[in-house]
């Protein structure tokens, strides 16, 4: 069976930047599993994978624009400690949801503290990065109709309710 939209794809994956570090991998855990077309992996990923099937092994260089987007200087802030109320204590890598610019929610990290000065980064940490991944197929299989209307998988590997 070929991975394409609404199937259930289990991947093993290792996840290394440009540099080879070892940045996410699935070794010595249970394979991702995830609902092809629904958006659970990045957009490169995705693409890369479609068409293949079990046992196939893909190597492959995403840009940032098919993975976390570019670094974005407009995403980082330096905001007044009052404005991080009721948290005693602040830490450079903390992570806090905040307001988007364009009304969402996004996560922002603290990246500096500066006496009062916060500066929060709502970049993902990836952002910027070529991601490259080898990936071995593990398993495609139908997703059920209730994994597509949720829109993620269920049970071992996937989301659990």
């Amino acid at each position: 069976m070929q991975i394409a939209a609404n199937k259930a794809v289990s991947i093993d994956y290792t996840l290394t930047n440009d540099a080879g570090e070892v940045i996410d991998s699935s070794a010595g855990g249970a394979p991702l599993v995830y609902l092809h077309g629904a958006g659970n992996i990045i957009v490169g990923l995705e693409k890369a994978l479609t068409g293949k099937q079990a046992g196939d092994e893909v190597d492959v260089s995403i840009d940032p624009e098919e993975a976390y987007g570019e670094y974005s200087a407009e995403l980082v802030s330096t905001l007044n400690r009052s404005l991080f109320e009721g948290v005693d204590v602040l830490e450079v890598g903390m992570q806090f949801h905040a307001s988007a610019p364009n009304g969402g929610m996004q996560i922002v990290t603290i990246r500096d503290i500066d006496g009062e000065d916060i500066t929060v980064d709502g970049n993902h940490p990836l952002a910027g990065q070529r991601l490259n991944f080898k990936v071995k197929v593990v398993n495609v299989r139908d997703a059920s109709d209730e994994e597509i209307a949720h829109g993620h998988i269920h049970g071992e590997g996937g989301h659990h309710h």
